[in-house]
């Protein structure tokens, strides 16, 4: 490696099927780093349009050549293994990765073999759980001293779980395993849990959110769980539902030949399958902590996005600080392992907001101008969704008022247009507001604000009585996933609009869900912002900074 090359950072491991859909790798990315920062960014289902995209192999090449950098001399390497191994091999050919077997976890980069367009280079390939645990320094700054660093996800290259100590500039490797492979897989290949969403293989990776969501109407049951756990939590009844309806018949005389998410039995089991997989984390987490006694926790990959868990754990204050990046899951494995080998490297690392993803983008400047601010307030308070595309998008996968649709927070009827209608979500999942952080407290009685809410990645109660002021925002637990925009630097846009509605209207929190329908990833250039407002019916979008109409 040379301090004056840029690093070119790939996670493209080869899925195990030919499938069009993904089954062990998904969220294809890369990353390019100069200096400390971090220059260019894709998910590659932004460029592709293909959610969840997994075949950079393919498309590499291509991307490469539209920025200049196909063949380029001056770049160090990186590439993140996965549990299936760790080569990457381009469709062509002409870029390829080779790395040892490691029968262990490594605790630093590996070194390897690359070709580059048909010259021999040294490369590098970085352990899956060391990537996901760097992701964090891009967005927070090193790891502070006396901090605990964990990765939890379905599977890594050596271990579903892993945890890190750092403290004084030495990292630390505490354990790795499969322990808590029983939570993890309630999320990404329980059978009942499947059944229960209507999920099928091809779902893996959307029903995580799906179940959270849905586990919001039922209350944890100790004999449900007994049952479970009896029953091998019906890990197995692919083939087989009927194994399910018979016990159920016999152990609660509970007859059904579906399994219908409105039965409440239904309903307890997933709200008890929620509570075991947050109490059970946390509950290993305080007694991992109990030897290490650290201060701060980096929690990191795929289980992260589990903000009712985060919030737990938050409220537990194990930890004075508790810091996930946007990009937690494997959308995030780029930026972790280029951030890795550029610290070493330079031992800096800029700090970034969450709006990164710009490959093919021109420019992040939006002008933002009162005139659309004004013209976009108009729409929303008249009861009108807008959708938004400026800048550069948001990375992994939270809109964060970059590629949002953005409606009022205080109308029911409104939220289930544009969760049901427009973007063809399922009846139980909920939408998240965004607001100023002066009104944080005013909804939820929180006067201190932690990152997590900047990036979408906790939950909050809302005080009884403010929940009919953002009704559809509210789930019903009464919580709410709230985006908290700190200061105008975060989003110009946003901040200005809230700032705007707030204080000529009083409106202080608004609807804020992705762009995009269902199954399709997050709006990427503003042509795909146009094409998806024009199939979704979405009548109005921001397009970096003007206001557009769609639809006539």
């Amino acid at each position: 490696m040379k301090k004056n090359h840029l690093t070119l950072s790939i996670y493209g491991i080869q899925d195990v099927d030919n499938k069009d859909y993904p089954t062990m790798i998904h969220d294809h990315n890369i990353c390019l780093f100069q200096q400390g920062e971090i220059k260019k960014y894709l998910q590659l289902e932004r460029y592709t349009r293909n959610k969840y995209d997994n075949q950079l192999p393919r498309y590499l090449e291509d991307i490469l050549r539209k920025e200049n950098l196909a063949g380029k001399d001056d770049l160090d390497l990186i590439f993140v293994d996965g549990v299936v191994g760790s080569a990457f091999l381009n469709e062509r050919g002409n870029i390829r990765f080779e790395s040892r077997l490691n029968d262990d976890l490594s605790n630093d980069l590996v070194e390897g073999m690359g070709y580059w367009f048909g010259k021999k280079v040294n490369a590098y390939s970085c352990p899956h759980e060391l990537a996901h645990i760097y992701s964090s320094i891009p967005f927070f700054g090193m790891f502070k001293n006396n901090s605990l660093l964990i990765h939890f996800d379905g599977g890594a290259s050596q271990s579903n779980f892993s945890a890190w100590f750092y403290d004084r500039g030495m990292l630390q490797q505490i354990e790795h395993h499969w322990d808590l492979d029983y939570l993890a897989s309630f999320f990404n290949s329980n059978a009942l849990t499947f059944s229960i969403i209507g999920a099928g293989p091809q779902d893996q990776n959307s029903l995580p959110g799906k179940l959270m969501g849905f586990s919001s109407y039922g209350n944890y049951k100790e004999d449900i769980e007994k049952w479970l756990k009896d029953n091998q939590y019906f890990q197995d009844i692919w083939g087989n539902k009927k194994l399910f309806f018979n016990k159920l018949l016999r152990d609660w005389g509970i007859q059904l030949r579906h399994f219908n998410q409105k039965n409440s039995f239904i309903q307890d089991i997933a709200a008890t399958v929620q509570y075991i997989f947050q109490r059970d984390f946390i509950e290993y987490i305080r007694r991992l902590n109990n030897d290490v006694q650290a201060n701060y926790l980096y929690y990191t990959g795929g289980s992260a996005l589990n903000i009712k868990c985060n919030a737990a754990l938050v409220e537990q204050q194990i930890f004075k600080e508790v810091f996930i990046p946007p990009c937690t899951n494997d959308s995030g494995l780029s930026i972790g392992a280029g951030a890795l080998l550029e610290w070493t490297k330079h031992k800096r690392i800029s700090q970034h907001s969450a709006y990164l993803n710009n490959w093919g983008l021109n420019t992040d400047q939006t002008r933002i101008v009162k005139s659309t601010t004004r013209e976009a307030a108009k729409k929303i308070i008249e009861g009108k969704a807008v959708g938004v595309c400026n800048g550069y998008g948001e990375t992994g996968p939270r809109a964060l008022g970059n590629r949002s649709i953005i409606a009022r927070a205080d109308s029911e009827e409104l939220a289930r247009y544009v969760s049901e209608e427009l973007k063809g979500r399922e009846w139980y999942r909920p939408l998240a507001p965004v607001l100023l952080e002066k009104n944080l407290e005013y909804f939820t009685g929180e006067k201190s604000n932690y990152s997590l809410a900047r990036y979408m990645l906790t939950d909050f109660r809302i005080k009884p009585e403010r929940q009919k002021e953002i009704e559809g925002v509210v789930h019903v637990d009464g919580t709410s996933r709230i985006q908290v925009i700190e200061e105008r630097t975060q989003n110009p846009f946003m901040f200005d609009l809230l700032t705007y509605l707030d204080g000529k209207e009083g409106i202080k929190a608004l609807i804020n869900t992705s762009f995009n329908a269902k199954g399709r990833p997050i709006v990427h250039a503003e042509k795909d912002a146009l094409k998806e407002a024009q199939e979704m019916g979405l009548k109005f979008v921001v397009l970096n900074g003007r206001l557009v109409s769609v639809n006539g």
